[in-house]
């Protein structure tokens, strides 16, 4: 279900046949490795466990006991990622032992609704105590995305039946009304997978309280404040100084640039912009946009990569952009493709999708590993050995700083990157009544309908090896919509030809805009012209002075020594 208000559809994964090409294999990677090797951790660790809600006195606890405030959000992702894989490529042995996990986290639910593994089965008494700090409503977050997305996948009611329960539970203690707590998560994420309920469901309550959610953040007096003296604290002993580190040191609607911890901070972007979309609230795209440039002109990496510094695992201040102490964590470029892709929802330009593909190829993906069985949290852009300390937040030693590793004591990144890559069919089309945006090149088959036609496109190409796109169109009868290609912004040059005759059209927002009656067997073909560019920093980024980075099409080059040798620092090109 899409509300009324949804003017764009992402066209589904369901819809989009990636049967070759580099996606292809990602996702064959993914499907035979990553999500296996993710769900052996799960078992090892005792996340899986974790829900029978006792801990066996007769064996040891699991090494990560003490981060058990999050594995609810661990197990949300996971169960997400298998959800997108069903959902196109169906596995039985699969779908059952899911059923399984699932029946688990049934059986650990309160009667009245609530469900978390640490807060049942390990500190019950602090309940809703410390919003600010121990996640309860992040993890309800992961875990109805993980819901719907299962259900959306299989049919199968049983853990989107759960969510709906504890996000009832939630609704009731939550918001504006008298004898409501008027708190919200110091992690955002359950923002935007209330709208994905929303939009499962078609409550109207869902979508209310992710409003609430987004509009109470930052309000005085502060939430944080109340809730710390109620538990004896002193609001001003945070570790983190100030509010910026969970985006609310000031209402939404008062802020403009991007801050604090960069999975929270884009995590809550994207919230707001599904608002904003779902709304046609005027005020949240403008206050989106504000943040959408500062971030992505004054403090993204090349890489698509965000925030700079260890000690609050995000942003610092414009231009400041090391290299060798850069985070960049992987679950921020993850977030930040999720944001990308609501933005341009609101406000359909190239210019979100082109950050989003930056985001994808060059910082995502250098989160896991080729094989698929080892993973990057944090993505430096220059690696030595003994440069980065041992991190206090991810447990990331420097080691891990140039080698991936098969686990970190916060898991976060690799069930993020899998449920993306595994859902990564739902970024290559957006449609409206009378235009298909073409955001993502990838060889597929996809199916849509404009106007009671049925219309079908094959996509063909080597991309992002190669810029030649073909596309042939099948419809049921002659259909007239607009093919709009996109132009990334980094293509000099580049031709379109429809049915062999060259087509002159410049840009609009990114896009090339063909208007036509279509027929069945036409053909388009694009050509992205991708020469190897010599890239340069802004001038203002002092930890660049000097350096050029070099890249062809959407690739960003990596210079490793294992292929160059040592001293790479030494390397000039002429």
């Amino acid at each position: 279900m899409v509300s009324e208000n949804q003017h764009l559809k992402p066209v589904s994964a369901t819809d989009v046949q990636i049967d070759g090409g580099f996606w292809n294999a990602r996702q064959i990677t993914n499907r035979d490795r990553t999500i296996p090797a993710i769900t052996h951790q799960m078992e090892i660790t005792g996340r899986i466990d974790g829900w029978r809600l006792h801990w066996d006195e007769g064996k040891p606890k699991p090494s990560m006991q003490q981060y058990a405030h999050f594995w609810d959000s661990d197990m949300g992702k996971w169960i997400e990622a298998i959800g997108h894989s069903l959902r196109t490529h169906p596995d039985a042995e699969l779908e059952k032992a899911t059923d399984e996990v699932i029946d688990l986290i049934a059986g650990a639910q309160q009667p009245d609704g609530y469900l978390n593994i640490y807060f049942t089965g390990i500190d019950p008494q602090n309940k809703w105590r410390n919003l600010r700090d121990w996640h309860e409503l992040y993890n309800a977050g992961h875990m109805v995305e993980g819901a719907v997305a299962y259900y959306q996948a299989t049919g199968k009611r049983k853990l989107l039946d759960v969510m709906i329960r504890y996000v009832d539970l939630i609704d009731s203690k939550f918001g504006p009304d008298e004898g409501k707590k008027r708190g919200y998560c110091g992690h955002p994420e359950i923002e935007l997978a209330l709208v994905k309920l929303y939009h499962a469901t078609g409550e109207q309550r869902y979508l209310n309280l992710s409003k609430y959610f987004v509009d109470e953040r930052g309000q005085q007096p502060h939430y944080f404040d109340i809730e710390t003296r109620e538990r004896g604290d002193d609001p001003a002993k945070f570790w983190a100084k100030t509010y910026r580190y969970c985006q609310a040191h000031l209402p939404i609607r008062e802020q403009t640039t991007a801050t604090g911890h960069s999975v929270r901070a884009n995590y809550l972007y994207a919230g707001v912009a599904d608002i904003a979309a779902e709304t046609d609230d005027a005020g949240l795209v403008d206050i989106s946009r504000s943040i959408w440039d500062d971030l992505t002109q004054h403090q993204m990496y090349i890489t698509g990569g965000l925030g700079p510094a260890h000690a609050n695992e995000g942003f610092t201040f414009a231009y400041d952009l090391p290299n060798e102490t850069a985070y960049a964590e992987t679950c921020a470029s993850c977030a930040l493709v999720f944001w990308a892709q609501r933005m341009f929802m609101i406000d359909p330009d190239g210019r979100y999708i082109d950050v989003l593909e930056r985001a994808l190829y060059n910082n995502v993906l250098a989160g896991v590993s080729y094989e698929g069985e080892h993973f990057f949290y944090a993505n430096p852009l220059a690696s030595y050995p003994n440069v980065n300390p041992f991190d206090r937040f991810s447990g990331i030693t420097s080691e891990q700083h140039y080698h991936r590793s098969e686990w970190f004591d916060c898991p976060c990144c690799p069930p993020n990157l899998a449920r993306l890559v595994a859902s990564i069919g739902d970024y290559f089309y957006v449609a409206t009544a009378d235009t298909l945006y073409v955001n993502l090149y990838n060889q597929n088959h996809a199916q849509f309908q404009f106007g009671g036609s049925d219309v079908q496109i094959e996509q063909q190409t080597d991309y992002p090896y190669d810029g030649a796109v073909s596309f042939t169109i099948s419809a049921d009868q002659p259909t007239t919509f607009t093919l709009a290609l996109r132009v990334p912004n980094w293509c000099r040059e580049y031709s379109v030809e429809v049915n062999g005759s060259e087509y002159i059209a410049n840009p609009e927002r990114g896009y090339v805009l063909i208007n036509r009656q279509w027929s069945n067997g036409d053909q388009v073909k694009l050509s992205l012209s991708m020469p190897v560019e010599r890239m340069l920093a802004h001038p203002q980024v002092r930890q660049d002075a000097g350096n050029i980075a070099l890249q062809r099409g959407p690739l960003v080059y990596c210079l490793e020594e294992v292929d160059n040798g040592a001293g790479l620092a030494n390397v000039v090109i002429p």
